[in-house]
């Protein structure tokens, strides 16, 4: 018996039921809403808005979430360059899963690093929808939701982004939401924005 190395000897298995006729049975069509930005940004409030507000229009979402995918799909993972750039990796290759299985699929990760981003993009480069949360580091540190950046400054957490690891923001993404006048906007009107890019591109229509 010889011992395989990676990914040798596979064949893919295509499936009997196809990717237009999943969509059809969903009157949706399958993407990935990518929600990026520091931490305390707001991001996961967005994707819950977001998943909130699909569902009262009848659509299937789901969301990955940075600090639950390492709870266990991720939870091997630590927080070095490797490791975020692998943590990435494998959200955007289940995130392009379920936009398959006809699902928009909502990724909330700081994912900080842009050709992490852009390789998820690669993946799916027609429905792969770039969600920037430009909100300032003054107000996310004053949020500090998790007390993440207390310790960061305090040298208890080292590496932490927007501290002392760079966030390398969006060229090109699809919405970047900001404050208005100072103020940041309400999670449902961050979420009808995106709805609303969505609804325009036919994505919640089959």
């Amino acid at each position: 018996m010889s011992t395989m190395g990676n990914s040798t000897n596979i064949f893919w298995q295509e499936s009997p039921v196809g990717k237009l006729e999943r969509q059809k049975l969903l009157n949706q069509k399958g993407c990935v809403v990518w929600i990026t930005g520091l931490s305390g940004s707001g991001k996961s409030t967005l994707a819950c808005s977001l998943s909130r507000e699909l569902h009262t229009r009848g659509k299937l979402s789901y969301i990955l979430d940075g600090d639950n995918v390492r709870h266990g799909l991720n939870k091997d993972l630590g927080f070095k360059a490797e490791d975020r750039t692998e943590n990435i990796r494998r959200v955007g290759e289940v995130a392009k899963l379920f936009a398959d299985a006809g699902l928009i699929c909502i990724a909330s990760l700081i994912s900080p690093y842009r050709k992490d981003r852009d390789a998820c993009r690669a993946m799916l480069p027609d429905a792969f929808f770039e969600v920037f949360m430009n909100m300032p580091l003054a107000l996310c540190e004053e949020r500090d939701p998790k007390g993440l950046y207390k310790l960061a400054r305090a040298g208890k957490i080292k590496g932490f982004t927007g501290i002392d690891d760079p966030y390398e923001p969006p060229l090109n993404c699809e919405i970047e939401l900001n404050l208005k006048d100072g103020v940041c906007p309400t999670p449902s009107a961050m979420a009808g924005e995106v709805v609303t890019y969505l609804e325009n591109k036919g994505y919640l229509q089959d």
